[in-house]
């Protein structure tokens, strides 16, 4: 019985994904929980034009998140936070801090598609973080954090 696949189903397949599996597990929990719909002629002709779509809007996204990773790694940010005579920090600075000054330098980016690589951060100097822009772009950036 083959299925079109609604929802991410465990060691079976990915949304809009068409796979074959047993009648029963298709017609008893599959179809009736909402993960899946029968693959009928009609299902399959609107699946592939849904993926045409999709493809589509794929190339888009990923064209976009590719020039703003180019902008990214030409971008120097700096994070002005309290410090001590030391260089050492009061607290520490995070992906909400960095985020923030993206934003300031005229990038917007989630937070959480933000990762530093030697956090917590809690001295004065250069470090480095990496954005997650899409599934195939990652973009690594620099950014220096000074004292008051």
């Amino acid at each position: 019985m083959e299925v079109i696949l609604k929802k991410n189903v465990d060691n079976l397949g990915y949304v809009n994904e068409m796979v074959t599996v047993k009648p029963g597990y298709g017609r008893n929990f599959l179809i009736p929980q909402g993960y899946a719909i029968l693959a009928t002629a009609s299902a399959k002709k609107a699946h592939a034009e849904i993926m045409k779509q999709k493809s589509h809007k794929d190339s888009k996204i990923l064209a976009e998140a590719q020039e703003l990773g180019t902008k990214l790694e030409g971008t120097s940010v700096k994070i002005v936070t309290k410090a001590g005579e030391k260089g050492k920090i009061f607290g520490s600075v995070n992906t909400i801090q960095l985020s923030e000054a993206l934003k300031a330098e005229g990038i917007e980016i989630d937070r959480k598609s933000l990762k530093i690589k030697e956090e917590p951060i809690r001295e004065v100097g250069s470090y480095e973080a990496t954005a997650n822009l899409h599934k195939e772009v990652k973009a690594t950036f620099s950014f220096e954090v000074v004292g008051e």
